[in-house]
């Protein structure tokens, strides 16, 4: 489907192919929810910062490391600009409602923190070092950026929710970057602020907050008002997380995607591990972080019959 639209940005804007490739998960698997296909950085795109994703190398943008870059931008054209995206949650919710109707529908974007990252490196980066040297030394200027996002995700959010979307995942994926102080600082609040008005105009709506390599700190991200679901990535003791946890918030993950890489016994032992350590919580069963392409279909699969048939 990526070959046939030309590009991977041409296929998150196109609301027929980007539906068609949500659901095909579930056509094969039987999931019980689909989560929209798209990708994090079409919020940076769409406030005008030029983004391509290039084979073998990922996403590149034209960075941003000022204050004063930030008038490139463009706030006010940002949710008319993601106009196909929220017409793909549209007609998501139609084409689930008829085909998959037990499957519920997850809209997401990504936390102000790892999109900044992403618009100030201009790409992936291990350590962060330009976006980190931007926040620490200037924390007001790297702030105004960060209340951009702020606003625009909260707006992407809510559109999502009111088009359709049955519940939200706010992806952190570079939370683990921050130190203590800067994690309140440019992870936490700005989550909550999220989280605060996405609540305001669609309050049934669930929030789940995935803050990738929070460590201890995922206590915290559960205690943000209104987050309904903390997603755990690989490294967090899943024991741990239902002992110290608050209760009241469901937990989602956190299967390593090497052992769903490996399958047979090994994939097995691990599940067991994981849904022994959630007797008693609401969890979701999930990945610790994305799926790797290797990844044999059939290893799936067999997750998905050992989850649903007890481990």
């Amino acid at each position: 489907m990526r070959k046939r639209k030309g590009s991977f940005l041409s296929l998150c804007y196109d609301p027929q192919a980007a539906a068609e490739v949500t659901i095909q998960p579930l056509r094969r698997f039987g999931f019980d929810a689909a989560i929209l296909f798209s990708d994090i950085l079409v919020v940076p795109h769409a406030l005008g910062q030029k983004l391509d994703f290039k084979e073998g190398e990922g996403p590149v943008l034209d960075p941003i490391r000022s204050v004063g870059e930030l008038t490139k931008l463009s706030p006010h054209a940002a949710l008319d600009a993601l106009r196909p995206v929220l017409d793909c949650v549209g007609l998501l919710r139609q084409r689930l409602g008829q085909e998959h109707p037990q499957a519920t529908l997850i809209g997401f974007a990504g936390a102000p923190w790892t999109v900044a990252s992403y618009m100030v490196e201009g790409g992936t980066s291990r350590d962060h070092i330009e976006a980190k040297r931007w926040a620490i030394g200037d924390p007001t200027g790297f702030g105004v950026l960060v209340d951009l996002l702020v606003e625009a995700t909260s707006s992407y959010l809510v559109a999502q929710a009111k088009a359709g979307a049955e519940a939200l995942q706010i992806f952190d994926s570079w939370a683990g970057a921050l130190g203590d102080a800067d994690f309140e600082t440019f992870c936490l609040r700005p989550i909550a602020e999220i989280v605060r008005r996405v609540k305001l105009s669609c309050p049934a709506t669930p929030i789940i907050v995935f803050a990738r390599g929070a460590g201890l700190l995922h206590v915290r991200v559960a205690e943000i008002p209104g987050v309904a679901a903390v997603s755990l990535d690989t490294a967090v003791p899943m024991a741990w997380a239902a002992r110290e946890i608050d209760p009241r918030v469901a937990l989602q993950g956190n299967l390593d995607p090497v052992a769903l890489l490996v399958g047979g016994s090994a994939l097995d032992a691990h599940i067991a591990r994981i849904v022994e350590a959630m007797a008693g919580r609401r969890h979701v069963f999930n990945l610790g972080h994305g799926i790797l392409p290797p990844t044999p279909i059939d290893h799936v699969s067999q997750l998905v019959a050992r989850v649903r048939r007890g481990a």
